[in-house]
Protein backbone atom coordinates (compact mmCIF):
# COMPACT_ATOMS: atom_id res chain seq x y z
CA UNK A 1 0.00 0.00 0.00
CA UNK A 2 2.24 2.69 -1.01
CA UNK A 3 1.51 6.38 -0.67
CA UNK A 4 -1.63 5.53 1.95
CA UNK A 5 -1.84 9.21 3.04
CA UNK A 6 -4.05 8.00 5.77
CA UNK A 7 -2.93 9.45 9.12
CA UNK A 8 -2.76 6.88 12.25
CA UNK A 9 -0.98 7.66 15.07
CA UNK A 10 -0.08 4.29 15.90
CA UNK A 11 1.33 3.44 12.26
CA UNK A 12 4.83 4.58 11.77
CA UNK A 13 5.59 3.52 8.49
CA UNK A 14 3.97 2.01 5.42
CA UNK A 15 5.15 -1.34 5.57
CA UNK A 16 3.63 -1.16 9.87
CA UNK A 17 0.39 -0.76 7.69
CA UNK A 18 0.35 -2.91 5.55
CA UNK A 19 0.56 -5.91 8.51
CA UNK A 20 -2.51 -4.41 9.65
CA UNK A 21 -5.74 -5.80 9.10
CA UNK A 22 -8.17 -2.96 8.27
CA UNK A 23 -11.63 -3.48 9.04
CA UNK A 24 -13.66 -0.96 7.00
CA UNK A 25 -17.78 -0.96 8.73
CA UNK A 26 -20.61 0.89 8.28
CA UNK A 27 -20.22 4.04 11.65
CA UNK A 28 -23.89 5.07 11.68
CA UNK A 29 -25.09 1.06 11.80
CA UNK A 30 -25.83 -0.02 15.28
CA UNK A 31 -24.79 -4.07 14.61
CA UNK A 32 -21.49 -3.09 12.74
CA UNK A 33 -20.66 -0.33 15.63
CA UNK A 34 -21.47 -2.85 18.22
CA UNK A 35 -19.29 -5.81 16.09
CA UNK A 36 -16.28 -3.03 16.23
CA UNK A 37 -17.20 -2.52 19.95
CA UNK A 38 -17.07 -6.54 20.60
CA UNK A 39 -13.35 -6.43 18.64
CA UNK A 40 -11.07 -4.36 20.52
CA UNK A 41 -11.16 -5.48 23.68
CA UNK A 42 -10.22 -8.62 21.62
CA UNK A 43 -8.32 -7.93 19.61
CA UNK A 44 -4.95 -8.61 22.04
CA UNK A 45 -2.06 -8.58 19.67
CA UNK A 46 -3.41 -5.42 18.07
CA UNK A 47 -3.90 -7.07 14.82
CA UNK A 48 -6.68 -4.58 13.27
CA UNK A 49 -7.18 -0.96 12.58
CA UNK A 50 -10.78 0.18 12.15
CA UNK A 51 -12.08 3.14 9.68
CA UNK A 52 -15.84 4.15 9.28
CA UNK A 53 -16.84 4.03 5.57
CA UNK A 54 -18.44 7.80 5.89
CA UNK A 55 -14.99 8.89 6.57
CA UNK A 56 -12.67 10.54 3.94
CA UNK A 57 -9.86 8.76 5.16
CA UNK A 58 -11.23 5.11 4.21
CA UNK A 59 -13.09 6.83 0.88
CA UNK A 60 -9.58 7.61 -0.50
CA UNK A 61 -8.28 4.41 0.65
CA UNK A 62 -10.97 2.27 -1.27
CA UNK A 63 -10.26 4.87 -3.88
CA UNK A 64 -6.91 2.58 -4.93
CA UNK A 65 -9.54 -0.95 -4.83
CA UNK A 66 -11.57 1.09 -7.38
CA UNK A 67 -14.43 0.15 -4.52
CA UNK A 68 -17.49 2.28 -4.34
CA UNK A 69 -18.74 2.62 -0.92
CA UNK A 70 -22.07 3.96 -1.97
CA UNK A 71 -24.75 2.52 -0.73
CA UNK A 72 -22.65 -0.29 0.79
CA UNK A 73 -23.88 -3.03 2.92
CA UNK A 74 -20.86 -5.01 3.83
CA UNK A 75 -18.03 -4.91 6.17
CA UNK A 76 -14.93 -5.14 4.59
CA UNK A 77 -11.80 -6.32 5.34
CA UNK A 78 -8.39 -4.91 3.59
CA UNK A 79 -5.71 -7.72 4.44
CA UNK A 80 -2.17 -8.09 2.55
CA UNK A 81 -3.67 -5.97 -0.11
CA UNK A 82 -6.62 -7.49 -1.26
CA UNK A 83 -10.38 -6.93 -0.20
CA UNK A 84 -12.42 -9.10 1.72
CA UNK A 85 -16.09 -8.92 1.66
CA UNK A 86 -19.40 -10.26 3.69
CA UNK A 87 -19.01 -13.50 5.19
CA UNK A 88 -15.27 -14.25 3.88
CA UNK A 89 -14.31 -11.20 5.62
CA UNK A 90 -15.76 -11.87 9.08
CA UNK A 91 -14.51 -15.05 8.70
CA UNK A 92 -11.22 -14.46 8.71
CA UNK A 93 -11.88 -11.57 11.16
CA UNK A 94 -12.41 -14.19 13.79
CA UNK A 95 -9.68 -16.03 12.97
CA UNK A 96 -7.22 -13.50 13.82
CA UNK A 97 -9.26 -13.32 17.05
CA UNK A 98 -7.73 -14.69 20.52
CA UNK A 99 -9.92 -17.32 22.52
CA UNK A 100 -11.96 -19.61 20.55
CA UNK A 101 -13.13 -17.34 18.04
CA UNK A 102 -10.41 -18.66 15.19
CA UNK A 103 -12.58 -22.37 15.28
CA UNK A 104 -15.49 -19.78 13.38
CA UNK A 105 -13.21 -19.85 10.59
CA UNK A 106 -14.01 -23.76 10.00
CA UNK A 107 -17.37 -22.30 8.55
CA UNK A 108 -15.28 -20.95 5.61
CA UNK A 109 -15.81 -24.57 4.09
CA UNK A 110 -19.53 -23.62 3.45
CA UNK A 111 -19.69 -22.17 -0.20
CA UNK A 112 -19.52 -18.60 -0.16
CA UNK A 113 -23.11 -18.37 -2.16
CA UNK A 114 -24.68 -20.35 0.75
CA UNK A 115 -22.62 -18.07 3.41
CA UNK A 116 -23.48 -14.56 2.08
CA UNK A 117 -27.28 -15.29 1.73
CA UNK A 118 -27.01 -15.46 5.27
CA UNK A 119 -24.96 -12.43 5.46
CA UNK A 120 -27.01 -10.46 3.10
CA UNK A 121 -30.45 -10.97 4.79
CA UNK A 122 -28.54 -9.79 7.79
CA UNK A 123 -27.35 -6.80 5.81
CA UNK A 124 -30.16 -6.03 4.21
CA UNK A 125 -31.86 -5.78 7.51
CA UNK A 126 -29.48 -4.11 9.88
CA UNK A 127 -30.88 -1.11 10.62
CA UNK A 128 -34.40 -2.17 11.09
CA UNK A 129 -33.39 -4.71 13.45
CA UNK A 130 -30.27 -3.25 15.42
CA UNK A 131 -30.99 0.76 14.52
CA UNK A 132 -29.08 3.38 13.10
CA UNK A 133 -26.93 6.58 14.51
CA UNK A 134 -27.04 9.55 12.91
CA UNK A 135 -23.36 9.92 13.12
CA UNK A 136 -20.29 7.87 13.38
CA UNK A 137 -19.07 7.03 16.64
CA UNK A 138 -16.40 8.54 18.23
CA UNK A 139 -13.65 6.49 19.77
CA UNK A 140 -12.53 7.78 23.05
CA UNK A 141 -8.61 9.27 23.01
CA UNK A 142 -7.52 5.58 24.10
CA UNK A 143 -8.71 4.04 21.07
CA UNK A 144 -8.22 6.66 18.79
CA UNK A 145 -5.17 4.87 17.78
CA UNK A 146 -6.94 1.93 16.51
CA UNK A 147 -8.74 3.89 13.98
CA UNK A 148 -8.29 5.76 10.86
CA UNK A 149 -8.79 9.15 10.37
Amino acid sequence: MENLAVPCPCIKSPDELEQKSIILFDGVCNLCNGFVNFLIPRDKNNNFLFGSLQSAAVKELLKKYDYNVQNITTVILLENDHLFTQSTAVLKIFRKMGGLWPWMYGFIIIPKPVRDIIYNLVAKNRYRMFGRKDACMIPTLALKAKFLE
